[in-house]
């Protein structure tokens, strides 16, 4: 079945939202010097901005919960806006700081109640469908927008990458206030307190674990990924652009089988991926000096991080199906607590050649066996906890 188009303009934010996220990985360097700090300093501004998403996930969708819907998202677009023209003038670490935070609370409300807004949508089988035009915003992102912004940092400087997000957020901005989704108001809304109930499930806290393990995996790793390919595998700068390009590929084509296939068979999925996401992370940390290994793993890592990553959201949001609104806000919950732990544990290994994957596949081991430990079967409606 076609999705709706609505769905479109959200996924041109997430795209401009997710070329923020992801960008730091090919700018640390650059910004780092620029501002006279070091790397793993640099480094928690990814820490940051996961920070914030994970704060103002529940806490935007509440606030915004008797918006409409697209009051809510135009207005989560403008202030990330705002926080990237702020960020990209100032000459200040703890002010970049907290711009990422404010983005990362702008990203945070925007993704909870797109997800929400999506799952709204369509039929309740096809959520994974809706997820994955979201997510692949993201995976776009990392493809085009992410190696664009290392080439343009490369290039003029870490702060035109800054400036080039706040230019995406003009369209997506128009995109929403002219086809953005309605709906809203009180007439929709659950009781509160009935959706906060949500979370005592425990196959809905089950899956949320493993989301934030795999989460923790990805980003640890892809966040100093800039530092082993032009330290370990001892390549130019403009590498690190091939080598995002490489995992942004992969990641679209992950997230795309996860939409496809996370509806009906999540079970299956994950039963194959994620031993193989497991094995990715340690052959990654065999061949990190080896350049065309390096490169050629990235391309299936991707794959396996958003195929494994994106059945495990479309699990929580099955889950918390009983949560029409605040359902979006526990899976962007999840994922950035993940994405909170994974830079800051890499971050204490990155002096190490292959720390950061080594420590992936340790977040990946741990989530296979809670999985198996917990009975945790994500997914579609043949695959509730």
């Amino acid at each position: 079945m076609s999705l709706p188009l609505p769905l479109y303009p959200l996924a041109l934010a997430v795209f401009a939202m997710g070329t923020s996220e992801f960008m730091l990985a090919g700018l640390l360097p650059d910004l780092a010097r620029d501002l006279g700090v070091g790397i793993g300093a640099a480094g928690s501004l990814t820490s940051a901005f996961a920070v914030g998403m994970v704060v103002g996930a529940p806490l935007v969708a509440v606030f915004a919960r008797r918006w409409s819907g697209r009051a809510g998202l135009l207005v989560s677009v403008l202030v990330f806006l705002a926080a990237h023209v702020v960020g990209a003038v100032t000459d200040s670490f703890p002010v970049l700081l907290l711009t990422r935070i404010v983005a990362a609370l702008a990203n945070a409300g925007f993704l909870a109640l797109a997800l929400a807004a999506a799952t709204a949508m369509v039929p309740p089988d096809r959520k994974a469908r809706a997820l994955a035009v979201l997510l692949g915003g993201t995976t776009v992102a990392t493809v085009v927008g992410v190696p664009g912004g290392a080439l343009l940092g490369e290039l003029a400087g870490w702060r035109a990458a800054f400036w080039a997000v706040a230019a995406l957020c003009v369209p997506a901005a128009i995109g929403i206030l002219w086809g953005g989704p309605g709906g809203g108001g009180r007439g929709e809304q659950r009781p509160l307190r009935a959706e906060f109930r949500v979370l005592r499930a425990p196959g809905l806290v089950r899956v949320m674990v493993l989301a934030a393990l795999v989460n923790a995996a990805t980003f640890g790793s892809f966040t100093y990924l800039a530092p082993v390919v032009t330290g370990t595998a001892g390549l130019s700068a403009s590498w690190v652009s091939v080598a995002l390009v490489l995992f942004g590929v992969g990641s679209f084509a992950g997230v795309t089988v996860a939409g496809r296939l996370a509806d009906r068979h999540a079970g299956r999925l994950l039963a194959f991926g994620g031993p193989l996401l497991l094995c990715g992370w340690v052959v990654l940390s065999g061949l990190a000096d080896r350049p065309a290994g390096l490169l050629g793993v990235l391309l299936l890592q991707g794959a396996l991080c958003f195929a494994v990553g994106g059945t495990v959201i479309a699990g929580i949001l099955y889950q918390a199906g009983g949560a029409p609104v605040l359902a979006g806000a526990y899976a962007t919950a999840a994922l950035n607590v993940g994405a909170v732990a994974g830079p800051l544990s890499a971050g204490l290994v990155v002096e190490r050649p292959t720390g950061p994957f080594l420590l992936s596949a340790g977040l990946v081991a741990a989530a296979l066996a809670f999985g198996a430990v917990s009975g945790s079967r994500p997914g579609g409606p043949a695959s509730r906890c």
